[in-house]
């Protein structure tokens, strides 16, 4: 199938080209858990590439297609080039991909595709989606031998500390590369625990964002390492303290007026009725979507009382314990209307992660879904029971029981992505039961 771009795109993915005397392309494009993969062309072959595509074996990709359907081409889409900073020296370029089978339809498992379909159906109701991901993270040492264990991080500051060492010197370098990659850094700090800290690029189009988050992981990883740091998004790498987020603002938006469809003065919050409807929407299917926001066996090590993480499924205005935080907003700012939801964790493929959030707020809206009564207690020191509060899962496996019993979080991420996903979590779940770990033999062994 013959591929068409704007003139203007393919003049300006020359000029930078041209200005950087690029030399290779690297073709980027997720499988289903989020794990960037790419395939490197020489310039030569980009004329190739964007007018027919290049084709590759899907059959060797997580979760994509088995030997007899390993037929696939990568199409890209020229809004996401960019030179790569930290390769200026092989004058190399990235440009992110979509995924299209022989017959010339898109691929159903590209989880690109999913979260394309999503904003699709968004679209049918007059809305368009727009997130801002706030991604946390740790910078470890890394020792003579290139080891990282036992783990050492990068500093001992606080949070919003003016650290006496080099991580904000780390950071800027960082924020420096994303902004050459086109993203728009908004703020840099340091976390709350050591080691930890965050960069946050200004919210928009969720589809640019999925982008920018898997092109935000790449970018810190390579920066760290050429400081001889090692970057990690695992959510809870280090006992007995904060682990790292991935707290997604969500805000919904007229097509037709480019309007907010958040806002309602008249609301004790300032919400419409369209952004309750919504926020029920994610609450109650806030279980179903958890394997997909808070993805791995150590997830759920985050997700506990007491480490800033939310447990109980409720809504708030202020109270950041809460699952979904209302951020105040000052008068004559109704633009700014937008939901927190709090759970979803940096390891998370962000393409599944925002289509499952879009799915499940639609479906409030469709469903004219009332959200329950806000939350404003504290809910890090509440006790479940009495509060009559549900709590997200508390382990993998409960997650993915949850995913299998709801049908609207299924439909959303299509029948090949849902069952190759709860495959691949499956086998992860039952690898863990299977592990004994250093804390039972030091609490067993000696006793029993």
């Amino acid at each position: 199938m013959a591929i068409t771009n704007s003139v203007e795109d393919l003049e300006r993915v020359d000029e930078i080209i041209k200005r950087n005397d690029i030399r290779f392309i690297r073709l980027q494009f997720s499988d289903i858990v989020g794990v960037a993969k790419h395939v490197t062309i020489p310039v030569g072959h980009w004329e190739t590439a964007v007018s027919h595509g290049i084709w590759f074996d899907g059959s060797s990709v997580e979760g994509f297609a088995r030997i007899a359907e390993s037929d696939m081409y990568l199409v890209p889409d020229l809004n996401t080039f960019a030179a790569i900073p930290w390769e200026m020296d092989l004058s190399t370029a990235r440009v992110i991909c979509d995924v299209y089978l022989p017959d010339g339809e898109p691929f159903p498992g590209d989880p690109r595709h999913v979260l394309k379909r999503q904003l699709e159906r968004a679209a049918q109701l007059g809305l368009a989606y727009q997130v801002g991901p706030e991604l946390e993270f740790f910078l470890f040492e890394r020792r003579p031998d290139r080891s990282l264990l036992p783990l050492q991080p990068h500093d001992n500051a606080g949070y919003f500390d003016v650290s006496t060492d080099f991580s904000h010197s780390i950071r800027r370098q960082m924020v420096d590369a994303l902004m050459s990659m086109g993203i728009n850094v908004e703020t840099s700090h340091h976390e709350t625990a050591i080691g930890q800290s965050e960069i946050d690029f200004r919210f928009g189009p969720a589809l640019t964002a999925a982008d920018n988050a898997i092109t935000f992981r790449i970018t810190l990883k390579a920066i760290a390492q050429k400081n001889n740091l090692h970057c990690t998004f695992m959510p809870k790498p280090i006992t007995g303290i904060a682990g790292s987020g991935m707290h997604v603002h969500q805000s919904l938006w007229r097509k037709d007026s480019g309007e907010t469809a958040m806002y309602d003065a008249a609301n004790e919050y300032g919400l419409s009725q369209t952004a309750l409807q919504f926020i029920a929407g994610q609450l109650a299917h806030a279980p179903a979507m958890t394997p997909i926001l808070a993805p791995l066996v150590n997830s759920y090590k985050r997700l506990v009382p007491g480490y800033e993480a939310p447990v109980y499924i409720s809504w708030a205005r202020t109270n950041r314990s809460a699952l979904i935080r209302i951020p105040r907003i000052s008068g004559g700012r109704a633009r700014s209307s937008r939901c927190e939801l709090r759970c979803p964790d940096p390891s998370a493929n962000p393409y599944l992660a925002f289509a499952v959030m879009l799915a499940a707020g639609l479906d409030g809206i469709e469903r004219r879904m009332t959200p329950p009564s806000p939350s404003e207690e504290d809910l890090y020191h509440v006790d479940g029971q009495r509060s009559g509060l549900e709590t997200l899962p508390g382990d993998l496996g409960a997650a993915i029981a949850a995913l299998q019993e709801d049908a609207v979080i299924q439909d959303a991420l299509g029948q090949h992505v849902y069952e190759r996903y709860v495959e691949a979590k499956l086998l992860e779940w039952s690898d863990y039961r299977l592990q004994v770990t250093q804390w039972e033999l030091d609490r067993y062994l000696t006793v029993y």
